[in-house]
């Protein structure tokens, strides 16, 4: 569909089209361009064994350092991602010595080296005290797959090229995991799953998401430290199209850290300015997209659609009818999760643990000090997930719902959770954030978070009360509850909320964030020529009385 294509007008003012038809165009342009976004997954493709062509560099022995667990070392091809770059990585297979075929399979990740690696933690638990196949793809930055500092290089150049989102770093991380299974079910006489999770951090999270999205033989995904809705890292894919307040932002962040106004260590600069580099490399720039010849359009289409095939608040009602697990670990301070709150209003029964204060990972040395996927809370989720999903041994709970109000004149905050489903945590806590950050700036993740404990005033419901010296500007909150069975501690947090205290009462006004290049329209009745006064009560009439305004 030409979404540039002219109708004739149908209003009453000369030249200008009936709003109903431009807004039933609009939605159509929209519908047929947010669906190019989606990885272009050819599923046959992604099952065909023989383009696996596998080679085995270990077969099957026993694990030195632990004999309950045989290890088989291959390598595979991916895909052939564009005319003569075939992609391939090392798999793990790990499975009981004891020849006991899996019928329930943990897909994960490893380092890109071609060497055996054991999986750990819970990941290491399932295998050797239930039988637990687990798969070990390598994963990492397109900069360091082979060809080592070329393969980000290509996918950039064809990026330009076709504007096809299956040339960026989400849809070969996707089809990576996806992929690693195929190889997996090559092996009948060790693998038979009848479930399949798959679970990983960051770029591994965004892959299990994108597998368990598209891909069918995966029952259940754990991602930590990715986005169910929003964008990872940036607000744009074409970097220098987005906000410039952001830049600006970040450079007085860096201002202060140089000035020592931030208890942050010395190396936290550097670090911090690797990272973006290394996110920038698997990212457009506008200079390469002006030289490429993309127009604003262009760059305002690929800024919207190239995260659509992980965004999974997308396809929830499709994955919730096939039956898929899901159960995601984030941190309030990470900007690879910005929309955590907007994910709180549109979808506040979604299944999700939300980190207080918990940073993304790395690096090391940015002063991080509540690195998500090293949380205690996140560890032990995936084991009681795990055991939840493949052997009922202790059941998930719903997301609680969180409700209160603001006391503007003791300067409090009351909040209630209940749990609709009669869970009763054993522990349970509240936590807020006064006035916070930007989400894809470096003061939003080193955001301070504080807590009190919660106190039970009814079957499932739990109370808590906020108070502040003073009236803030913006009031963030969610609660945090950790409930145990079978010795299986799992925690689960309530929908992310904000207040605005100061907020004058009334219609919730947000200013949008529009890529640059969108197309906009424009709604409202009553446009008039100007001559019959505003209706005060009909706030559409508002809308149409400005339009003469915005055109003129």
């Amino acid at each position: 569909m030409n979404c540039s294509t002219s109708v004739p007008s149908t209003g009453t003012i000369p030249g200008v089209m009936d709003y109903r038809i431009l807004t039933v165009l609009t939605l159509l342009c929209l519908l047929t361009e947010a669906s190019r976004g989606a990885p272009p997954y050819d599923l046959a493709a992604v099952r065909d064994t023989e383009s696996l062509e596998v080679k085995v560099l270990q077969d099957w022995k026993v694990y030195s350092k632990d004999k309950a667990i045989r290890q088989k070392l291959i390598e595979i091809t991916v895909c052939e991602w564009w005319s003569g770059q075939k992609v391939r990585l090392p798999v793990t297979l790990n499975a009981p010595a004891n020849g006991e075929v899996c019928r329930n399979i943990v897909v994960a990740n490893q380092p890109l080296a071609n060497r055996a690696v054991a999986p750990v933690r819970g990941q290491l638990t399932l295998l050797k005290e239930h039988g637990v196949g687990v798969v070990l793809i390598g994963m990492g930055t397109i900069d360091a797959m082979e060809p080592k500092g070329k393969l980000h290089l290509g996918m950039r150049e064809q990026m330009l090229k076709t504007k096809d989102p299956r040339f960026t770093a989400g849809w070969i991380w996707g089809m990576s995991q996806m992929r690693a299974l195929t190889a997996a079910l090559t092996e009948p006489e060790v693998f038979q799953p009848e479930k399949v999770l798959t679970t990983g951090g960051s770029k591994r999270g965004v892959a299990s998401a994108l597998a368990g999205i598209h891909d069918d033989r995966f029952t259940a995904i754990m991602p930590v430290v990715a986005p169910p809705l929003g964008d990872p890292g940036s607000s744009v894919h074409v970097l220098g199209s987005g906000p410039a307040h952001l830049g600006k932002i970040d450079e007085r962040f860096f201002a202060d850290l140089a000035a020592g106004k931030l208890d942050l260590p010395d190396s936290a600069e550097e670090a911090l300015k690797d990272r973006g580099g290394r996110r920038a490399a698997v990212r457009l720039t506008l200079e390469q997209a002006r030289q490429a010849g993309w127009t604003d359009a262009d760059i305002a289409r690929v800024n919207a659609t190239v995260w659509n095939g992980s965004r999974i608040t997308d396809f929830l009602p499709a994955l919730r009818e096939r039956g898929l697990a899901i159960f995601y670990n984030v941190g309030c301070n990470d900007s690879v999760t910005p929309a955590l709150r907007q994910l709180g209003e549109r979808f506040p029964d979604f299944p999700i643990c939300i980190i207080p204060g918990g940073q993304h990972g790395g690096p090391k040395d940015a002063g991080f000090t509540r690195r998500v996927p090293l949380m205690e809370e996140v560890q032990d989720n995936f084991l009681s997930f795990a055991r939840s999903h493949f052997f009922a041994d202790r059941g998930m709970i719903q997301a609680p719902v969180i409700s209160g109000d603001w006391d503007a004149s003791s300067r409090t905050q009351n909040a209630t959770i209940h749990f609709v489903d009669g869970s009763e945590p054993q522990k349970n806590e509240l936590w807020w954030n006064v006035n916070r950050s930007e989400p894809y700036t470096l003061p939003f993740e080193y955001d301070e978070w504080n807590s009190v404990a919660l106190k039970r005033v009814g079957e499932g419901k739990f109370a808590g009360t906020v108070r502040l010296e003073s009236e803030p500007e913006r009031l963030d909150f969610i609660s945090l509850h950790t409930h145990t069975e079978n010795d299986l501690p799992l925690t689960v947090s309530s929908p992310y909320r904000r207040i605005e205290p100061a907020k004058p009462a009334g219609y919730d006004y947000r200013k949008p964030t529009i890529p640059h290049g969108s197309r906009l329209v424009f709604i409202g009745d009553s446009i008039t020529d100007m001559k019959w006064g505003r209706n005060e009560k009909d706030r559409n009439h508002y809308l149409g009385h400005s339009f003469v305004y915005l055109i003129a």
